[in-house]
C-alpha cells in the first residue's frame, strides 16, 4: 500500500500539540522539584530570584512593653534584626508615628549616612527605637523599617506602656479647715516621683511672704508602703506643714515650694488655704468672711456711711472681753463699741460694733491694693489667748 504525503498543515499540527505537552510536562516536573515562592515571579524576563540567593528577616520581638516613663522624658529601646538569607539585608527608615524615631543607624554595624543598615547573611544588627511622653496616659507608637526582603518588605516595631507625671501631690492642695486660733493644727501632702532615681531634697520654701510667719514646713521620706500603692511612683517624700497657733483668724493663703533632685531637678509646688477659727469672731454689714476684711467699697466723703459689725466672743474667757478702739485708718472712720449682749444659753456673747463715716470726710484710698494698702481697725479685746485683733478695711473715699 502506498503511503500518502503529510502534508504540511498536518505536520504543523503535530509539531504543536508535541510542544505542549513537553512543556507542561517540565513544567510539573520542575513545580514539584522547586517549588514558587512570593517575590520570585519576574515577568520582565531579569532573572528568576531563588530563596537561596535572596536576604530574608527574622526578629525574634517587634513589641517592647516599657511599663511607665516620665511626663516629658525619653526612652529608648534596641530591638535586633537578624538575616537568615543568602544575600545582604538592606535596612532603611519608614514612617513613624509623632512620638516614636528610628534612631540612625551606627556605622559600626553597617549604617551609613544615607540612613541604611547592611547586614551581611547570617549576621544581626540593632534598630534603637527612641520616643517621647507627651501626656499622661496609655502610650503606643510605632516606627517602620523598610527591607530588601521579597517576603517581608517592611517591619513595624511597636513601643507601649504608660506616660505619668514627673511628680504628683496627693493631695494637689492642701486644705486645712479646722485650724483654731491659738493651738495651730498639722498637715501632709505626700509628693511622688515616677524616675529612675530616688529624689534629694534640695529645698524647701514658703512663697507668700506676708503669711510665712503663720507656717512652719519639713519634709520627710515616704514610707515604702505608701510608694508601692502608688500606681507608677518610684520615689517621693511626705511634705509636713504646721499651722502656728498665732495663725490670724480668717482664709490664710500660702504656697510651700519644694525642690527635688531626680534624674532632673523638680519643682513641687503645693497651693495651702488654712481657714483658722478663734474665740472671737466677726460678721454683719461689709464683712468679707473669705477676704477676712471689712470691705466698705467706694463710699462718698460728702454724704457718709455707716456700718453694722457684731462680734462673737465664746469660750472660757467670753466675759472678759471688753473692746477697746486703738488705732483706726484711714482716721475719718468713727468707731463705736456697743455692750456685750449674751446670746441663747449664754454660750456666746455677742458685741455690736459701729462704724461710721461722717458727712464730709475728706478723701482717702485704702483698697487693700498693693498701689492702696488696707486700712485697718485694731482692737484690744480683754481675751487672754487674743489679747488684739486688727480688723483689715478695704475702702475708697471720693470728694
Amino acid at each position: 500500500m502506498a503511503l500518502r504525503k503529510p502534508t504540511p498543515l498536518a505536520v504543523a499540527l503535530a509539531a504543536v500539540v508535541c510542544g505542549i505537552g513537553f512543556g507542561t510536562g517540565t513544567a510539573a516536573l520542575v513545580s514539584r522539584l522547586q517549588p514558587w515562592r512570593v517575590g520570585e515571579f519576574d515577568p520582565l524576563g531579569e532573572g528568576v530570584r531563588g530563596a537561596e540567593k535572596s536576604a530574608r528577616v527574622s526578629v525574634d520581638a517587634t513589641t517592647h512593653a516599657f511599663g511607665t516613663i516620665a511626663l516629658g522624658n525619653e526612652g529608648e529601646h534596641a530591638f535586633v534584626i537578624r538575616n537568615v538569607g543568602q544575600a545582604p539585608l538592606v535596612l532603611s527608615k519608614g514612617a513613624s508615628s509623632c512620638s516614636c524615631t528610628v534612631m540612625d543607624f551606627d556605622s559600626r554595624q553597617g549604617g551609613n549616612d544615607e540612613a541604611e543598615k547592611a547586614i551581611a547573611p547570617g549576621g544581626s544588627a540593632e534598630v534603637r527605637l527612641k520616643w517621647r511622653g507627651k501626656a499622661d496616659g496609655p502610650f503606643r507608637q510605632q516606627a517602620t523599617v523598610l527591607t530588601n526582603d521579597p517576603g517581608r518588605p517592611e517591619v513595624v516595631f511597636v513601643v507601649e506602656g504608660a506616660v505619668v507625671p514627673s511628680w504628683r501631690a496627693v493631695p494637689s492642695t492642701l486644705v486645712i479647715s479646722r485650724a483654731t486660733s491659738g493651738s495651730g493644727e498639722r498637715a501632709t501632702a505626700d509628693l511622688f516621683t515616677f524616675g529612675d532615681t530616688a529624689p534629694e531634697i534640695v529645698s524647701t520654701t514658703l512663697l507668700n511672704s506676708a503669711t510665712e510667719r503663720f507656717f512652719k514646713v519639713g519634709v520627710e521620706p515616704l514610707p515604702p508602703e505608701t510608694i508601692a500603692a502608688e500606681k507608677g511612683a518610684t520615689g517621693g517624700v511626705r511634705l509636713v506643714v504646721d499651722v502656728l497657733p498665732d495663725a490670724e483668724i480668717g482664709l490664710v493663703k500660702q504656697t510651700a515650694r519644694v525642690v527635688l533632685r531626680t534624674a532632673e531637678e523638680l519643682t513641687v509646688e503645693v497651693p495651702i488655704e488654712v481657714s483658722v477659727s478663734g474665740a472671737l469672731s466677726l460678721a454683719g454689714a461689709g464683712w468679707d468672711p473669705d477676704r477676712q476684711a471689712l470691705a466698705l467699697g467706694t463710699v462718698s466723703g460728702k454724704t457718709g456711711g455707716r456700718w453694722d459689725l457684731f462680734m462673737a466672743a465664746k469660750g472660757p474667757h467670753r466675759q472678759a472681753v471688753r473692746p477697746v478702739v486703738r488705732e483706726v485708718v484711714p482716721s475719718s472712720l468713727a468707731v463705736t463699741i456697743g455692750e456685750a449682749v449674751p446670746i441663747g444659753n449664754g454660750n456666746v456673747m455677742r458685741i455690736p460694733i459701729t462704724i461710721e463715716l461722717p458727712a464730709g470726710s475728706a478723701p482717702a484710698v485704702n483698697n487693700c491694693t498693693k498701689q492702696a494698702p488696707a486700712g485697718r481697725i485694731v482692737l484690744e479685746t480683754g481675751h487672754p489667748e487674743s489679747p488684739t485683733m486688727s480688723i483689715k478695711v478695704c475702702v475708697a473715699i471720693t470728694p
